[in-house]
């Protein structure tokens, strides 16, 4: 049974950061891809960002593009996503995501969700 747990979400100020991370449990987690996805009040989930089982290939969406960085250590089981120059635009909850590529990942093919985390940007 796989278990993927975020943390880190919270309330933060136009222009600051975050850091979100993800505790996976249950497989090996190099085997998967993982990905950030987010949802705000009303809206589809969002494509954040991708990153591979080595770590050596990440992809993001264009909201994440030069703010948002993806990584993961598989030592600790742990995927991180630190989020610089924060928009309130960015107030979503976000959600830990393992899939078999960052590719599929891109296309929401997901085998695994977190129950995710609140960001809440405040202008």
């Amino acid at each position: 049974q796989v278990h993927l747990v975020e943390s880190g979400g919270g309330l933060v100020q136009a222009g600051g950061s975050l850091r979100l991370s993800c505790a996976v449990s249950g497989v090996t987690s190099s085997r998967y891809a993982m990905g950030w996805f987010r949802q705000a009040p009303g809206k589809e989930r969002e494509f954040v960002a991708t990153i591979s089982g080595s770590g050596s290939l990440t992809a993001y969406g264009d909201s994440a593009k030069g703010r948002f960085t993806i990584s993961r250590d598989n030592v600790k089981k742990t995927v991180y996503l630190q989020m610089n120059s924060l928009r309130p635009e960015d107030t979503a909850v976000y959600y830990c995501a393992a899939g078999l590529s960052t590719g599929g990942m891109r296309s929401r093919m997901v085998d695994y969700w977190g129950q995710g985390t609140q960001v809440t940007v405040s202008s």
